[in-house]
């Protein structure tokens, strides 16, 4: 009994060590439908945080060289760092990503666009704590005598396709019975390039993004007017996803407290935010 015994411990003991050594992975492994799962959050792919966006919308998020960078980026990236991952961002139409189609079909994890919280989003969206504070704001060509929304009255008015500034022209608009041509794009570029070319006279979106472009078209672009909407921009993440949801608001707090926070609003746009 002894001689047999001893020839079989060693199998034992590698039979446990295997036991352990699954037990160990069970913290990352592949679940149904191609998920991985990292704790208790469920990613799409495996050891990637997978964020939807709308390009391009600088600071928030553009491209530079090979690379998508800005506001928004460096934000989920502390989410990316904390789950020990790399994050990926997809360029989408906002659509897409305001309705909750992206995130429900899996396409992304996160969705990071510089996007207003709304209860109707929040129908098919789940939000984080609002991270950024946000007005609309009317772009016009320098020399332009546009101070209002008014002062277009029968003109042309660019805006983007699902956006708070697209509501709030359009609300305007009948409110005040201004007789505007509301004119959609589908991104901020389709829209900038327009006001250039002169097919539109006036174009409304959020006050940073404008405030960007100003900059970087110095002499040829103006904000003409600011409208206080009361605005906050939100990180969103699929219905239910609560796990995740929970991440991203202790990574927000956590930025908050540490001044990671300041440091990238100070980056991006150019002076810390109001205490």
């Amino acid at each position: 009994m002894s001689g047999i015994s001893t020839h079989r411990r060693p199998l034992a003991i590698l039979g446990l060590a295997l036991s352990l050594a699954l037990i160990g992975t069970g913290c990352e492994k592949q679940e149904p439908g191609g998920t991985s799962k990292k704790g208790n959050v469920n990613l799409v792919k495996e050891g990637q945080l997978t964020v939807c966006t709308g390009l391009p919308y600088a600071p928030f998020e553009f491209q530079q060289g090979d690379e998508v960078v800005g506001f928004d980026v460096d934000l989920t990236e502390l989410v990316a760092k904390e789950l020990g991952v790399k994050q990926e961002y997809v360029d989408t139409p906002f659509e897409g990503i305001k309705s909750g189609q992206d995130l429900n079909s899996g396409k992304c994890d996160l969705a990071a666009a510089a996007m207003t919280i709304t209860e109707e989003r929040e129908q098919a969206l789940d939000f984080s704590e609002g991270y950024f504070d946000a007005h609309q704001a009317m772009l016009v060509k320098v020399g332009k005598p546009y101070k209002t929304l008014a002062d277009l009255k029968g003109k042309r008015v660019g805006v983007q396709t699902g956006t708070t500034g697209e509501a709030y022209v359009k609300e305007q608009n009948e409110k005040q019975s201004l007789d505007l041509e509301i004119v959609s794009y589908e991104d901020l570029g389709a829209e900038e390039q327009a006001l250039a070319s002169g097919q539109i006279e006036a174009i409304v979106n959020d006050l940073p993004v404008w405030t960007e472009h100003v900059k970087e078209n110095p002499g040829k672009f103006e904000v003409a007017a600011e409208f206080e909407t009361g605005e906050q921009y939100g990180i969103a993440v699929k219905t239910g996803n609560k796990a995740l949801l929970d991440m991203v608001n202790r990574m927000l707090a956590k930025a908050k407290q540490d001044g990671t926070y300041d440091k990238i609003y100070e980056k991006w746009i150019g002076r810390k935010p109001a205490s």
